[in-house]
């Protein structure tokens, strides 16, 4: 897979996360609150909700791979596992738990559809493809649980304090502490064992680049016979 390939597919997901998170900034003046509340509060509600964290990461990660598709570091590694499975639990989540109450219209039937099921699958699609891999290993698996978590406890703190939660499966007002702490431990095995089958698959998938030094040139760019490089 070439320099302008892996740049072209990691393009690709950025610019639907980037369209779709333009979309709901767009049209979130626009569109009347269930309650009132200053616009201030309402892009912080927007920006609370797990879905949008995970399009936004995706959006990171994939622009920073399509500007170099060999980019590595510890902090890359680390968020690049987190989108993967922010994102895949996204789609599994909704589609599971939330589709069949989810109800949307407008703008918002193009942001739900590329959130939830668009971008979830391709960009598990991509990193499939033109990885990079490998990329994980136990100890950045640990590492990327450290953001899920801090977006929990930004869940309970914020719904303390304006009794408003995200989802219904989160909702302490509405199904109690108990059961509210059961599907959040649900979530974070879920989050856990994806985190443990995309670092299993990376033992065993070859790895993507197959050689790094074609991610710097093309295929139509043939390096001089014998030059090293």
């Amino acid at each position: 897979m070439t320099a302008a390939r892996a740049r072209l597919l990691h393009g690709a997901v950025a610019a639907l996360c980037w369209l779709s998170l333009a979309v709901d900034v767009v049209v979130l003046p626009l569109t009347p609150p269930e309650r009132p509340a200053s616009l201030l509060a309402r892009y912080v509600e927007l920006f609370s909700y797990f879905t949008i964290l995970s399009v936004l990461l995706v959006g990171v990660v994939s622009t920073l791979l399509a500007l170099d598709p060999a980019r590595d570091g510890r902090l890359l590694r680390v968020l690049r596992l987190d989108s993967l499975v922010c994102i895949a639990v996204t789609g599994v989540v909704y589609h599971l738990l939330l589709r069949a109450t989810h109800e949307v219209e407008g703008a918002h039937v193009l942001t739900n559809l590329l959130d939830h099921t668009v971008i979830p699958v391709l960009a598990l699609l991509v990193w499939l493809l033109v990885g990079p891999r490998p990329r994980t290993d136990a100890r950045t698996a640990l590492l990327a649980v450290v953001l899920p978590l801090l977006w929990v406890a930004w869940t309970f703190a914020r719904g303390a304090v304006v009794g408003s939660y995200p989802y219904p499966f989160l909702d302490v007002t509405e199904i109690g502490a108990a059961a509210t702490a059961v599907n959040t431990a649900g979530v974070a095995v879920g989050f856990l064992l994806l985190a443990a089958v995309v670092t299993a698959l990376e033992r065993v998938l070859p790895p993507a680049p197959a050689r790094g030094r074609d991610l710097h040139r093309d295929d139509d760019v043939a390096a001089p016979a014998g030059a090293l490089r």
